[in-house]
């Protein structure tokens, strides 16, 4: 077997932004423009379909080991979605949400989380609520200008193409459970 080499991660990631992943106990993820590319395809009978990219998938599965969280908060309310979330383990769907600011104080408050224990990833204003609240607010490439403007981070991946990936690895890399976690598949 090879040897297994140190870690090292690729990304620039500003040392305070690191800082601040260090804390986090919780991640929450918008779905549409976030999960998926933001869009949405509906068949002639008003069934939503989305494409959700298996990185992400497997990147929440291996940050969730590390003990954070997962939590979604989105807007709307599609069976797909729901599937997805149950397939993938998150304890903490919130579907239909118009007020995601209250859905999050109740959500943190219920678990017993601080705002700074708290990492969020949106791309659309109505993310804005909880992105400015919490201790770690994520964007993706493809966010409204207002939304880069106040997230601490923008991945280099794009939304629906590794950008969950991306943000769960950066957390994972700042807590020092990455290098583990990726070498457990060598052994």
């Amino acid at each position: 077997m090879k040897n297994i080499p140190e870690l090292a991660f690729n990304l620039d990631v500003p040392e305070a932004v690191l800082q601040r992943a260090k804390a986090i106990k919780l991640l929450i993820l918008d779905v549409d423009g976030v999960l998926t590319n933001g869009e949405i395809y509906i068949t002639a009978q008003g069934e939503e379909i989305k494409a959700f990219n298996t990185l992400d998938g497997h990147g929440l599965k291996m940050l969730q080991k590390t003990g954070v969280q997962l939590a979604i908060i989105t807007g709307r309310d599609a069976a797909g979605v729901g599937h997805r979330v149950r397939g993938l383990g998150i304890d903490h769907y919130l579907a239909g949400i118009h007020d995601k600011r209250t859905a999050y104080l109740n959500l943190i408050a219920q678990l017993g989380l601080s705002q700074e224990q708290c990492a969020y990833v949106g791309d659309d204003v109505v993310d804005l609520p909880v992105m400015v609240r919490c201790g770690l607010p994520i964007a993706v490439p493809s966010a409204h200008n207002w939304v880069i403007h106040y997230a601490d981070y923008v991945t280099q991946a794009a939304a629906g193409l590794g950008a969950v990936r991306e943000a769960c690895e950066m957390i994972m890399w700042a807590q020092g459970s990455l290098q583990d976690a990726l070498t457990e598949y060598v052994l």
